[in-house]
């Protein structure tokens, strides 16, 4: 349920925008408040069933956005190609020539900035 979680508060930062902003707030309450449903409905002025089924509604259409789109699963798949282009380059970094420790810096500044502007 964690990861999950984790999942919908990615998709929501991608795509919470496109939801009616009723549900987004709903959402946000619910994966990035952790308020329960009762907590909600009480704010809301709806039952418990009526968030419940807003957050599924939301759910389903953020699922249906990155399924097309794929933003989050780029971005994810982006981090961690900068992750590992600055480990390798860590590993030059060590090299006795100044020319492959010179390159090995401009690698990892670049992957910095990469990681930066996601």
């Amino acid at each position: 349920m964690f990861e999950k979680d984790l999942r919908m508060g990615l998709l929501l930062d991608f795509y919470g925008e496109m939801l009616a902003d009723r549900t987004k707030d709903m959402m946000k309450q619910y994966y990035e408040d952790d308020l329960s449903l009762s907590e909600i409905a009480e704010m809301e002025g709806i039952t418990r069933q009526g968030v419940r089924h807003a957050i599924k509604k939301g759910e389903e259409a953020l699922l249906h956005l990155e399924d097309r789109l794929k933003l989050a699963q780029r971005f994810s798949a982006l981090a961690t190609l900068a992750q590992e282009i600055k480990q390798e380059a860590s590993s030059l970094s060590t090299h006795e020539s100044p020319d492959v420790k010179a390159c090995a810096k401009r690698i990892i500044d670049a992957a910095q900035k990469i990681e930066a502007d996601l």
